[in-house]
């Protein structure tokens, strides 16, 4: 058997993100991607034999490459608030920069497709964020309530940042950064 051509499942892969973004995760078909992609249908199936399946291998890929974008440069030596300001600008960097697979992964949360072991690697991806957020509880630095509330809130304040600023065009200036960055802190600091 011909080993798979890591182009051509790139090929997918950014046409799906293409079509997630126009359309929806739920409003895709599998002819659709393959169309976008250049592929023949059938072609897509050797790669992908179905679309859960191919939802399922993007979403892992786009995880991982988030985790590599949010942890970059963190060291968990630093002051609790250095590392904190490193992962969040990070995250906004992420989410600026790879738009497209931002999106494709909100949708993924919120759909049936993600698979139990998917989930778990997430989870695992992640760790260093949940301690470092336990870190700042033990410290005294972050209100004592649940870690998953916290996290809510600062990538949820990110996330709605991002997308005003991709739908409206506006840039993100330091300034802006710098007010975002202190208005997320403020809301999660004790």
């Amino acid at each position: 058997m011909k080993p798979k051509d890591d182009k051509k499942i790139e090929q997918i892969y950014k046409a799906t993100l293409q079509l997630v973004n126009d359309k929806g995760l739920a409003g895709i078909t599998m002819s659709e991607i393959a169309k976008e992609a250049s592929l023949a249908t059938g072609t897509l199936y050797i790669y992908f034999k179905s679309k859960d399946e191919l939802v399922n291998a993007l979403f892992t890929a786009c995880r991982k490459a988030s985790a590599e974008v949010y942890f970059n440069k963190y060291d968990v030596r630093k002051p609790f608030k250095i590392g904190f300001k490193t992962i969040w600008l990070n995250l906004l960097k992420y989410r600026m920069n790879k738009f497209q697979q931002a999106i494709f992964l909100d949708q993924c949360y919120h759909s049936p497709y993600i698979t139990e072991s998917n989930k778990e690697i997430t989870r695992k991806l992640f760790q260093p964020l949940f301690k470092l957020i336990e870190r700042g509880k033990e410290e005294r630095l972050l209100k004592n309530i649940d870690t998953f509330l916290l996290l809510t809130y600062m990538v949820g304040t990110i996330n709605e940042v991002v997308k005003h600023t991709h739908y409206n065009g506006k840039p993100l200036t330091k300034n802006t950064i710098e007010q975002m960055f202190n208005l997320c802190w403020d809301g999660i600091k004790e």
